[in-house]
């Protein structure tokens, strides 16, 4: 697939699999919708592989939309004010620095010093508080991405989207309502947040009854759509399946050794799930039953 531009390391992010998740988007797909965005590694995917020829990107996390809509609109500001911002922590004690970015963040929700608290934070992880505020901590052994790194990271993501793309910050619920048959959404909603619980890792969650009503929605208005959404670590499983009379077929992608369990002394292999509207698995004639390879176990829901 080649090298796809991205804009910062962030957890969570299905980058590494954009490849294994691309096959099962058609070519021919109107728009290509995501409405758990994050950094859009799968958006940027799609428009670097042709895939779609206009975009709608939505993220509850307004900064983080914002963020994205101003660098693809308008890179060379972004790059010169995230310079400015980097080359502060040199003047400085670094550390002191990222927190009082972090500070003025939570204070004006500017997106340029978001974009600096994702290149330093640990582990491109986000955290949030029980009032919605940032507070990851910075990661104590590097500086965050370079600004010449940064700047072409801003320019190759501005020139894959630019003029093509629509970004939005409001509920999945509201991006679904307005999609339509030839329409291709990928969602990838908060992990574990599934369950109505806030989790840190993400700005809100979903609550997981409402989200099968909306994909059994889909399904009637005959819109094609593919969810990221449980998965397994090792012999661990995580979250709750989407059932069949969604109108779904079930995929296991192979993830690769969890670099968390790596860090424990552990060799995990992480199996994350893909779910394919039936219209995909229709479109491509899939045969579940009998295909299998060594990255792709699949497997019909009971």
């Amino acid at each position: 697939m080649g090298f796809v531009p991205h804009l910062v390391q962030y957890q969570g992010s299905k980058r590494n699999l954009a490849s294994k998740i691309l096959k099962y988007i058609p070519s021919n797909s109107n728009t290509i919708i995501e409405p758990f965005s994050g950094t859009a590694a799968i958006t940027l995917a799609c428009s670097y592989n042709n895939k779609g020829t206009r975009y709608i990107v939505n993220d509850l996390n307004k900064p983080l939309s914002q963020l994205l809509k101003l660098v693809v609109e308008n890179p060379e500001y972004v790059s010169t004010k995230y310079e400015e911002i980097w080359n502060g922590q040199l003047t400085e004690d670094s550390i002191s620095h990222y927190y009082k970015v972090r500070e003025q963040f939570n204070k004006n929700n500017d997106p340029v010093l978001f974009l600096y608290l994702l290149a330093r934070c640990v582990k491109g992880s986000v955290r949030y508080n029980s009032e919605g505020k940032f507070n990851q901590s910075p990661d104590k052994r590097r500086h965050g991405t370079k600004p010449e790194t940064m700047t072409k990271n801003i320019v190759s993501v501005s020139k894959l989207l630019k003029q093509k793309t629509t970004f939005k910050s409001c509920d999945y619920k509201d991006i679904l309502q307005g999609a339509n048959k030839g329409d291709l959404i990928y969602m990838d909603p908060p992990y574990q947040g599934v369950c109505g619980d806030k989790d840190s890792r993400y700005f809100a969650g979903i609550n997981h009854d409402e989200f099968i009503e909306e994909l059994k929605k889909l399904s009637q208005k005959n819109v094609s759509f593919i969810v990221s959404y449980d998965g397994k670590l090792g012999n661990k499983s995580y979250g709750k399946e989407i059932p069949s009379n969604t109108g779904v077929q079930h995929i296991y992608l192979d993830a690769g050794i969890s670099s968390q369990s790596t860090l424990l002394g552990k060799q995990e292999k992480t199996i994350e799930s893909l779910y394919i509207s039936n219209d995909l698995v229709e479109i491509y004639n899939y045969n579940l039953c009998k295909r299998e390879d060594d990255d792709e176990l699949l497997k019909r829901v009971s």
